[in-house]
């Protein structure tokens, strides 16, 4: 289903771009109701903490190879969102990853010397510029109350990407991921369609587990995440009737998901372009 990220840039971004008062001073920030940059992503990166909302919509799975990240299917094949229109409007009143609300803005280191991060933002992206419509971004030199607010919505999405870390290392410490592969008979064919290419909590494992090391499972909140990622597995046929519903797939015993930024995705970006 997944495997690890390969480009420098995270998932969504084009370009990165620091944002300072000197450069964007009249530059407003806009909402929208079209994600045009997730029409074509069929999995996006998850926060630990996101399980419990994201499991009510999306199958909950992990990314492939070393360094593993959760990640919310959208569609099981690449290039398919069954969530999104032809607008790229949501279809339906489901939970919208924080992965994708903070798009065009991030968190990035300005060089590899620095562990500073600043608030940076897409330069490619018609969210963010000067225009009639929007908030403002700078009151004179100074950033204001919505440019502070994006910040911390930034900031606090970093710091759920490290615990989010920690979440994966301690299954990892445990040996609970496993290989994953769902099979799904369509009505009319003779052979299932073989999704693989992702991981999953291994219950057998689970359930081998020592009373103490459950016992702090639980107390530490990990076992309520993995029941939650455990259950949310059975939606991959759903998404699966989506697909075939709204004429997007099946298409052929393909991996549902490919390459994904890790949650905080801090190594992944790359230092921002200055523009001249």
């Amino acid at each position: 289903m997944a495997s690890a990220p390969q480009a420098q840039l995270p998932l969504f971004y084009q370009d990165l771009m620091p944002l300072n008062s000197r450069d964007h001073a009249s530059y407003k920030s806009r909402q929208t109701d079209k994600a045009t940059w997730l029409s074509n992503q069929h999995a996006v990166p998850l926060t630990a903490e996101e399980f419990p909302d994201a499991s009510r919509h999306y199958p909950i799975i992990f990314s492939s190879g070393d360094n593993s990240v959760p990640l919310a299917l959208m569609g099981l094949n690449e290039g398919i969102n069954t969530f999104l229109d032809a607008d790229a409007k949501l279809i339906d009143n489901v939970y919208v990853p924080a992965y994708v609300r903070r798009y065009p803005f991030l968190l990035a280191k300005l060089s590899d010397s620095s562990e500073e991060l600043s608030l940076c933002f897409d330069p490619t992206s018609d969210l963010v510029g000067e225009s009639e419509e929007g908030h403002a971004l700078f009151d004179g030199d100074q950033p204001t109350d919505s440019t502070k607010g994006l910040l911390e919505f930034c900031k606090q999405f970093e710091e759920a990407g490290q615990r989010t870390q920690n979440f994966v290392a301690e299954l990892e410490k445990h040996e609970l991921l496993m290989d994953g592969e769902v099979a799904i008979q369509q009505d009319g064919t003779d052979q299932p369609f073989i999704y693989r290419g992702f991981r999953m909590v291994d219950e057998a494992k689970l359930r081998e587990l020592r009373g103490d090391v459950l016992r702090t499972l639980n107390q530490n909140g990990v076992l309520a995440l993995i029941y939650a990622h455990l259950f949310s597995l059975q939606l991959i046929r759903e998404i699966f009737g989506r697909q075939v519903m709204q004429g997007k797939g099946p298409v052929g015993a393909a991996a549902p998901a490919a390459a994904a930024p890790a949650a905080d995705d801090k190594p992944a970006a790359k230092a921002p372009k200055k523009k001249s």
